[in-house]
């Protein structure tokens, strides 16, 4: 549990956090392998030309750009995580694919928030908020998003590092200046802000949008509405429980990294609190294409296409083989 070594000045401890984490890297392989897989087969969706692009589809089409940038990431913290990673790399991840994850899960958040909030735009169908539908206000928007991200991130990768001898379990922490840690700790506070705001406005547009909904369920679409009123629920609880539990623990995390807490025992308990809760968040990488199918014409139409002419094609053989065995 504690690494112990003299020197001159006395007897240094290390509390040695980042351990035992194989177990973590085969559900990220899979989370990396249907996320991939689901993500080109949404670009390749996305890539019909649609003249009548809407602000929603500039929402999904950035959502799809971060799980890219996720996918990258992954097989770097697999193969750190596994220990097979040499020094240089581990450096590397800790400088750059580790904050592409983080920057992947609050561009995923906020692009989740304008989902919800586009939503219920069209449910109330406002004259009065008809600009901010256009897809010209949601390119500015996201082009927004994406500066404000990277600026809390970026930093992350370009402050110095410290030069500290090689040894097997080493946390991204340690790489850190004191410049570097309160950045760190800075970045942190201010993504837990934009979390709890964007889910705010997830909150209060499904809300309205459901309580719309709600009052026309009796009426001649009564079976769109409940198809609707069920979208909603599933996007709230996927986003609840891919994002809710990493905040949740990402404080006390915090504090523990920068030896606010103290104790090794409750360190070791907050890291790998920490690690199962990303593991919950990165599974937004799986999730997400759910959100394509409910919200995007093209993406749904695209697998419908492709599912509906496969069978098509099975039926085919399976009568010329009929036809072959009886002749």
């Amino acid at each position: 549990m504690m690494d112990t070594s003299n020197s001159s000045t006395g007897t240094h401890f290390t509390c040695e956090v980042n351990k035992d984490l194989e177990p973590f890297t085969y559900i990220y392989w899979l989370i990396f392998m249907v996320g991939f897989c689901g993500s080109c087969f949404a670009l390749w969706a996305f890539t019909w030309k649609d003249n009548n692009q809407k602000c929603l589809s500039v929402y999904l089409i950035n959502l799809l750009i971060a799980d890219f940038l996720l996918t990258l990431a992954l097989p770097f913290k697999i193969v750190v995580d596994m220990g097979y990673a040499s020094w240089n790399l581990k450096i590397f991840h800790c400088q750059v694919t580790a904050c592409i994850i983080y920057i992947n899960m609050y561009l995923s958040i906020i692009f989740l928030g304008f989902v919800s909030m586009d939503r219920c735009l069209q449910t109330i169908q406002s004259a009065k908020l008809y600009q901010i539908q256009k897809r010209g206000f949601a390119r500015m928007l996201s082009t927004v998003v994406w500066a404000l991200v990277l600026s809390i991130m970026l930093p992350n990768m370009l402050i110095p590092i410290k030069d500290i001898p090689e040894r097997e379990h080493v946390g991204c922490i340690d790489f850190k200046t004191q410049i570097g840690r309160d950045w760190h700790v800075l970045s942190n506070f201010i993504s837990i802000a934009i979390f709890f705001n964007c889910s705010a406005i997830i909150l209060i547009s499904n809300c309205i949008t459901i309580k719309k909904l709600y009052s026309n369920k009796d009426g001649e679409e009564a079976s769109n509405i409940k198809a609707a009123l069920i979208k909603i629920f599933l996007v709230t609880a996927g986003y609840i429980i891919c994002f809710l539990p990493y905040h949740s623990v990402r404080v006390p995390y915090t504090l523990s990294q920068n030896d606010v807490i103290t104790d090794c025992s409750l360190k070791q308990v907050l890291f790998h609190a920490k690690e199962s809760t990303l593991l919950l968040s990165v599974s937004n990488l799986c999730f997400d294409p759910i959100v394509y199918y409910y919200f995007s014409n093209n993406f749904r139409s695209k697998i419908s296409k492709t599912f509906s002419l496969k069978r098509h094609e099975t039926i085919v053989i399976e009568k010329e083989n009929a036809t072959e065995t009886a002749v």
